[in-house]
């Protein structure tokens, strides 16, 4: 990269910028913890992705790093070392912000046998447990897994669920009506991924189906295109429904 992370957040923000006001503080879905998953891959581009969302009236990250069991085996200590070093290059940096780190699980085997066997899960608040599917098809065993993990005192987030090609509005109310609540990316509202998926987003939020937006943040330049998309009409509209994000 020609320039340095902190030349490009420099000239990012040199530029007149249009007022905003957000009132979210709480970002509970991102992947700020430097070279653990397919987000940031250095300590520099966290705190460059961290001085652009802060910016925006964030306060509070939840981190949520992958754990895929055929991808990315992250394991709760290996979080919590990251999640350390981030908070040294936080203070280091003096930038206000306040970081901890959860886990986005991925619906699969390992999942279903660390909730059977009561193995530690990373989770926030009450008790919230971030999970994500497949993209293409609907897990046959999303059900009992619904089962299983409210069971055990579980509060399920599906996240993203707009960018799941399989999901219906049909099948998000089914869903809903078991307990689960809703994730939307802040970047499917603005358009970051394709037209089907910002159009999902945009009836979920119609329906009033989400309790909590995320940023989603994986690089630089999303960071970078939320700021950009900030005023979005959709975005302004999720802004005003009863959103839990700041209660955490």
């Amino acid at each position: 990269m020609e320039k340095s992370f902190s030349l490009i957040v420099f000239s990012f923000f040199s530029r007149q910028q249009t007022p905003f006001a957000n009132p979210l503080r709480v970002d509970i879905h991102s992947h700020l913890l430097a070279g653990i998953d397919d987000g940031s891959q250095s300590l520099e581009e966290s705190i460059a992705m961290l001085k652009i969302l802060r910016t925006m009236g964030y306060e509070k990250f939840i981190t949520t790093p992958h754990i895929m069991s055929d991808l990315y085996r992250n394991d709760p200590d290996g979080i919590r070392s990251k999640l350390s070093e981030l908070q040294q290059a936080i203070a280091t940096e003096g930038l206000s912000v306040e970081m901890q780190a959860a886990a986005e699980y991925h619906l699969d085997e390992a999942l279903m046998h660390k909730v059977a066997r009561s193995e530690e899960i990373l989770t926030f608040g009450k008790r919230y447990l971030l999970f994500e599917t497949n993209f293409l098809s609907e897990p046959l065993q999303i059900k009992n897994f619904i089962f299983q993990a409210t069971s055990k005192g579980y509060q399920l987030m599906l996240v993203h669920p707009e960018r799941y090609e399989y999901m219906t509005l049909a099948k998000a109310e089914d869903l809903r009506n078991r307990g689960v609540v809703f994730q939307i990316n802040v970047l499917s509202i603005m358009g970051y991924y394709s037209r089907p998926v910002q159009k999902m987003a945009y009836q979920l939020i119609d329906k009033g189906w989400v309790e909590f937006l995320g940023t989603d943040c994986h690089n630089l330049l999303q960071a970078r295109f939320i700021f950009e998309n900030r005023t979005n009409k959709y975005f302004q509209k999720a802004l005003h429904l009863p959103l839990l994000n700041n209660q955490l």
